[in-house]
């Protein structure tokens, strides 16, 4: 496990240790503070019953930050250690190829998370200007970063294997990305098939995370969500996980 938490360590550090880290995290604030803004603005003469922080999580922009910010986190997990030349470095060290794996995946996981903080501090300025106590009500918070969680968790796996996949930070962001989108517009088919009782429809409904995410924010954890989002994060770790191993034994 020493080993293990030092790649975490060193995998999370490298954020920190260049441009690209922080360019990510400023990106992403301002992106949160941009939405919010334009939501009290948009919402500042028409009422609503559903608060403005739920409303976010509909927004183009919380799915933006989803849909770019993880390919650009995960594109150097493995495909700059083959760029670099210290990939070879790092197999021959005695650590399994899981426990690479896994340090990459909670290292660009926790940056993941350490990105949605500033999210805290929104949800409690619109709380203190418009006394809503639903607006940064607890439970919803806590539920709503289970889903943030959820979807990371999905999203940097799928990344971790496009760069395991590639020399190139390029190619592994590009693919990342096309995958991605390619869930998400599973969401808006979701919508289409809602009615259908058949296997594939209830199938693909289990893919609407824009469905899910309203849930979170409002409170409610449906398992559902939980059990695909943690099954499929195992799925492409597995993938990725034999794929270093393979790349070891040519």
């Amino acid at each position: 496990m020493r080993a293990y938490f030092s790649l975490v360590r060193r995998e999370l550090g490298s954020f920190f240790v260049s441009w690209t880290g922080y360019i990510i995290i400023a990106g992403v604030v301002f992106l949160i503070g941009f939405s919010f803004a334009s939501l009290l603005r948009a919402l500042n003469a028409d009422a609503t019953p559903v608060p403005v922080t739920q409303l976010f999580y509909e927004t183009l922009y919380f799915w933006l930050v989803l849909l770019v910010v993880a390919p650009l986190i995960t594109m150097r997990a493995f495909a700059m250690e083959k760029a670099t030349g210290t990939y070879e470095t790092l197999m021959t060290t005695p650590v399994g190829d899981a426990q690479v794996v896994l340090a990459k995946f909670t290292g660009a996981l926790l940056f993941y998370l350490i990105l949605w903080l500033p999210l805290l501090g929104c949800l409690w300025i619109v709380r203190f200007y418009s006394n809503d106590a639903n607006a940064f009500e607890p439970g919803s918070v806590a539920t709503t970063y289970f889903g943030i969680f959820l979807l990371g968790c999905l999203y940097m796996s799928l990344g971790i294997l496009a760069s395991a996949l590639t020399r190139s930070q390029i190619i592994a962001a590009m693919v990342s990305f096309a995958l991605g989108i390619g869930l998400f517009m599973v969401s808006f088919l979701s919508k289409s098939v809602g009615s259908q009782s058949d296997w594939p429809a209830r199938i693909i409904s289990y893919c609407g995370w824009m469905e899910h995410m309203r849930d979170f924010a409002h409170g409610i954890v449906d398992s559902r969500p939980v059990v695909m989002a943690l099954s499929l994060t195992a799925f492409f770790l597995f993938l990725t996980w034999k794929s270093v191993e393979s790349r070891r034994w040519r």
